[in-house]
């Protein structure tokens, strides 16, 4: 017989690792790596695009680069979820519960993200007159800030009991495990994820309605054809194509989302296999990679940025003014 393994062969309390074939953990780990540099990397071609060039520093863009954030910061959470891999958690109870947390607060932070690029395409195309005044780089930032520090709350609130002793539920030593009663889990699911698709999908539908309006007025010569319209009509062009993008980006959004937490709702050790499961985890976390994939192929300041830094021309004196549009 096989000798058994253990997760720390000097305890007696340690956990049994589960045997697995070599070949599936490496293939495991090497997929996760690759995902989390990549995610990485793309996400921080947009972090450093839209934080360096003058051109790019509007309201918008503000909240495309708190998105950028948070999928940068999946790529180091992909890297802790790869230590998992064994079966065996090494670096104790109380990282267990921070890792949990972070994870948390990066991943539903998108949500909110989400939610006030909604509402940023949703003033421009339906209120364009008021949008300078209602939406300023300010207010935005703000807003962003509030996002970030009410899902730090939701964690603190909903994980408390994980907080106060952490490791309470591990049944021995080497596991990660956290449990939410079912009520915290329902009222995180609405919280988080209906209230928030929910509004991100009624404001969307309304710029569809507006946009498609628009587009045919546009066609159809209806517009009045003065310097100042001519104006307004460019204006609104750019603002449909930034609508289509970030609407683009809320629908890959929602398909990788929705069977995370469809999941979630319900037990999902009767739902699904191990690797469904771990399917709709790598669904989840994947969001998180498309996004600047997103905008390389729609955003073309995004590709140029793209060549001036990996041509290390950012190092030049002068290149935040660079002309991208």
């Amino acid at each position: 017989m096989e000798e058994t393994e253990l997760c720390f062969p000097q305890l007696n309390t340690s956990c049994v690792k589960p045997k697995r074939p070599l070949s599936d953990t490496v293939l495991i780990y090497m997929i996760l790596s690759f995902i989390s540099l990549l995610t990485a990397a793309l996400n921080l071609l947009v972090i450093i695009s839209i934080s360096h060039f003058k051109q790019l520093h509007t309201p918008t863009n503000s909240l495309i680069l708190s998105l950028a954030v948070s999928d940068f910061f999946v790529g180091f959470i992909l890297l802790f979820q790869s230590m998992f891999i064994d079966g065996c958690w090494y670096i104790g109870d109380l990282m267990c519960v921070v890792c949990c947390g972070l994870d948390y607060i990066i991943c539903y932070s998108s949500v909110g993200n989400m939610v006030l690029i909604s509402i940023d395409r949703y003033v421009a195309i339906c209120d364009p007159l008021h949008y300078s005044i209602r939406v300023t780089q300010k207010r935005v930032q703000v807003c962003v800030c509030l996002c970030w520090i009410w899902f730090l709350f939701c964690f603190i609130v909903f994980l408390k009991d994980n907080l106060k002793q952490p490791g309470q539920y591990n049944s021995c030593v080497g596991e990660c495990v956290i449990i939410i009663n079912k009520s915290v889990r329902v009222a995180d699911v609405i919280l988080t994820f209906i209230l928030p698709i929910t509004v991100i999908v009624v404001l969307y539908m309304r710029v569809f309605v507006v946009a498609v309006s628009q587009a045919r007025a546009m066609r159809s010569h209806v517009t009045t054809v003065t310097v100042q319209g001519s104006r307004k009509v460019t204006a609104k062009k750019s603002e449909l194509k930034a609508a289509r993008t970030l609407g683009v980006v809320v629908v890959v959004f929602i398909i990788c989302f929705c069977p995370y937490y469809c999941v979630t709702l319900a037990d999902q050790e009767t739902l699904l296999s191990v690797s469904s499961a771990a399917f709709v985890l790598c669904l989840y976390y994947f969001n998180s990679c498309l996004n600047p994939l997103i905008y390389a192929s729609f955003y073309p300041w995004f590709r140029k940025c793209t060549k001036v830094i990996v041509t290390l021309q950012i190092l030049k004196s002068g290149s935040s003014d660079t002309k991208l549009f």
